[in-house]
């Protein structure tokens, strides 16, 4: 009864196992992997909501930068940077059309790269994408709590004291996402679909009911002269033209930050059910059409209404035309704050998608080998999670960094996700031009086009956002390559170092003529009469024990109680360290029992297993530093044999003898 007892004690699953399963439930089998896939339906729910949550702030980051410096004629000039970005869209719609029906596994661009310029050009793709999701899950949060923030404003007096929940409830978000996505594919898409549906519906309604109160004259606008308001600048004669141009760039370079997210498709691609290419083309065609009519819809309301932005960046724009165009009766308040509540989900949850791509996207670089190779490992619930928790920890860094501040994370933003876009141009018209296909000639412009387009905002957007903060990815780009390079190269070297007995002939033989075993001894204790037995079992030629000797006075104490003890016929062995350099003693001792090169030594290490916050106060181990030193004698090995010290606390606490 007791060895029964003793024997299910050994098999209960630790605490942080337990806590695993009471957070995050129980564990998913890798059979059910191919149940968790996205309908289309999800997946837009899911994956669009990056793209499309950022209606809520492209208009307001391209009049941040106009306002200023023209004035009200900013809200005119809108109108033409709006339709250029809406263009970069159609183009960028139509180049990852392609994308998604050509390749059909998660990675998008970097794939794309990979397959066309070979694994070297394309960690330029790879490090675009992750910095993008990184930044995204910054943004995006920090988005939705400045819509929380405008809400209270409009609803009540305007006071700055609000804004220092800025912070704190979007790192608290972050904390929530990654509790939401380690729990599993199916659980996020559930929980994080329908805020898309829940914004698009309420977007829908403000610009419907906006355009009927403009056609019946009916449409207020916004008092722009408020305190905490942006002052409006003064345009002069030729305003289109010299450092102004510069200043219309800029506000290019922000409203490209409405594209971001348009992606997230074809990097999550893996996602969608079969078959996946048709499914993803249909559900990025879907998205960048609402993208489109609300990023269209938003500046032209700004057009109309003069929605001004503000120094602390509440209230944001989008709530101030929710506000003007659903009025202050009961059914506008009602309607306003059902709007910003939808807008802060979206945001929200589109900080979400960074969470359903990064870890795909992480894990696929690292079957490549240039990114750690426990990126590739499914969890508990058979999300990427490593992929996940690596992700909100970055994120969070930069948040705290920025103080969740959206205008600084923008200067951050495009960049990334522009150079993937010009990657996958690129690379889709390399692959076209090795084909002779129906439709080439067409595709090869989409393509070309869009890889140009892409590359010339990268350019305008590093140039005209380099003091703001852009030369920080300027700068973290070729260091990111270059660090992908080296982790490829060192995976490399390793792998051919290991696998060079095929070029050797090693062949798994024996070269010894005798084998021995010595147990390293400390004390006289059950983990030492374990690996007495232990060694015994495996019936070498000799088995010894050997007693490092740095403190005297404890060593003849042992040797008295090891010569008394019962326990073992074993004889110890004491050997002389006067210096204290264990290392070094239990090195050339090795050295000298295998100098005639027909003998095999096993040093066999008994290592007592504490719990990890006793251990590491009050025990140190030695067994991987001898083996580490040992690892350049070819004829010796050393062998680690744990011994569970807390369950023998318990069993002698429960009354039962512990046994080795």
């Amino acid at each position: 009864m007791a060895a029964t007892t003793s024997k299910s004690e050994t098999l209960r699953d630790p605490l942080s196992y337990r806590l695993k399963l009471l957070l995050l439930g129980p564990p998913l089998v890798s059979e059910r992997l191919k149940h968790e896939k996205l309908s289309n339906p999800m997946a837009l729910g899911v994956l669009a909501s990056d793209c499309v949550s950022s209606t809520a702030y492209g208009t307001e980051e391209m009049l941040r930068i106009l306002v200023p410096v023209v004035g009200v004629a900013a809200f005119t000039l809108v109108l033409p940077v709006t339709g250029a970005i809406l263009l970069v869209l159609l183009l960028l719609t139509l180049s990852y059309s392609d994308v998604v029906m050509i390749y059909t596994r998660a990675g998008g661009s970097y794939v794309v790269a990979r397959e066309n310029f070979g694994p070297d050009i394309a960690q330029i793709a790879s490090v675009a994408l992750l910095v993008d999701y990184i930044v995204t899950v910054a943004v995006q949060v920090s988005a939705g709590t400045n819509a929380l923030i405008s809400l209270a404003h409009l609803l009540g007096d305007y006071s700055p004291r609000l804004d220092r929940f800025q912070l704190p409830v979007s790192a608290a978000v972050i904390v929530l996402l990654a509790y939401g996505n380690l729990r599993g594919i199916r659980e996020a898409g559930r929980v994080f679909a329908l805020p898309a549906y829940l914004f698009i519906a309420g977007a829908g309604s403000m610009l419907l009911v906006g355009a009927v109160r403009w056609a019946t004259g009916g449409l207020p606008h916004a008092e722009i002269h408020t305190p905490g308001a942006i002052p409006l600048g003064h345009p002069g004669n030729g305003w289109l033209y010299g450092a102004s141009l510069f200043m219309v760039l800029r506000s290019f370079a922000n409203g490209g930050s409405s594209l971001t997210g348009l992606e997230a498709i074809s990097n999550g691609i893996s996602a969608f059910r079969e078959p996946q290419g048709l499914n993803a083309r249909r559900t990025l065609i879907a998205m960048s059409c609402i993208l489109g009519v609300l990023v269209l819809g938003v500046s032209v309301l700004a057009h109309l209404t003069h929605a001004i932005p503000y120094r602390a960046g509440t209230p944001t724009v989008i709530a101030q035309e929710a506000h003007l165009v659903f009025g202050h009766g009961w059914i506008g308040q009602a309607a306003l704050v059902f709007m910003q509540l939808a807008t802060a989900l979206i945001l929200y949850t589109g900080a979400n998608t960074p969470f359903t791509g990064f870890p795909y996207l992480a894990s696929f670089i690292a079957e490549d080998r240039f990114l750690p190779r426990w990126l590739t490992r499914r969890g508990h619930r058979l999300a990427f999670s490593n992929g996940i928790i690596a992700l909100s920890t970055v994120s969070m860094a930069l948040l705290l960094v920025t103080r969740a501040n959206v205008d600084k994370l923008v200067a951050l933003y495009a960049i990334g996700v522009f150079t993937a876009f010009t990657m996958a141009g690129a690379g889709l018209t390399a692959y076209h031009l090795r084909r002779r296909e129906r439709g080439r000639r067409w595709k090869l412009g989409v393509n070309a086009a869009s890889a140009v387009v892409s590359a010339l905002v990268v350019v305008i957007f590093a140039i005209t956002k380099f003091t703001e903060g852009a030369w920080l990815v300027v700068v973290i780009f070729p260091l990111g390559v270059w660090a992908l390079m080296r982790i490829n190269r060192e995976y490399r070297l390793e792998a051919a170092a290991l696998e060079s007995f095929s070029v050797v002939g090693e062949r798994e033989l024996p070269v010894w003529r005798r084998h021995i075993i010595y147990v390293l001894v400390d004390a006289l204790d059950l983990a030492t009469v374990k690996a007495l037995r232990y060694a015994h079992a495996v019936n070498p030629d000799s088995v010894r024990a050997v007693h490092f000797v740095i403190d005297e006075p404890r060593a003849k104490l042992l040797a008295r109680r090891w010569q008394d003890s019962p326990s073992t016929t074993v004889p110890l062995e004491l050997v002389d360290c006067p210096d204290r350099r264990l290392r070094h003693a239990v090195v050339e001792f090795a050295a000298r029992a295998t100098e005639d090169a027909d003998t095999a030594l096993t040093l066999l290490v008994p290592r007592r297993a504490y719990p990890p916050l006793i251990g590491f106060l009050l025990h140190r181990g030695t067994g991987e530093v001898l083996a580490k030193a040992l690892d350049h004698l070819p004829d010796v090995a050393v062998t680690i044999l744990p011994f569970d010290v807390a369950r023998a606390i318990r069993e002698l606490q429960a009354g039962r003898r512990p046994r080795p």
